[in-house]
């Protein structure tokens, strides 16, 4: 049992680093995106508004990537265990 324990905690994690890799980026591309297109805005209404949109987009995709997280952690045994035994079942299959 102990080794599936680690294989499920080793598994939570590298999922967790990957969802805030993706958090990371997002948040790099959106800015990046920002700061490469400002001067073309038509108004400081529009960069406003443009402003607005990517800070929302920013922060709603941040919390459901936490939401999920969360989720992740709260059913982590079950569901990285299910996977585990797919995982295991399908190498065994492809090793008959």
């Amino acid at each position: 049992m102990s080794d599936l324990n680690t294989r499920i905690k080793a598994m939570h994690q590298s999922d967790t680093r990957v969802a805030w890799a993706f958090v990371i980026g997002l948040w790099l591309a959106i800015g990046f995106v920002m700061w490469g297109t400002w001067g073309l805005a038509p108004s400081g209404g529009a960069r406003v508004m443009l402003l607005i949109g990517g800070t929302l987009v920013l922060i709603y995709n941040t919390a459901a990537i936490m939401a999920m997280l969360r989720h992740y952690r709260e059913d982590r045994d079950f569901m990285y265990g299910l996977d585990i035994k797919f995982l295991d079942a399908a190498r065994a299959a492809k090793g008959k």
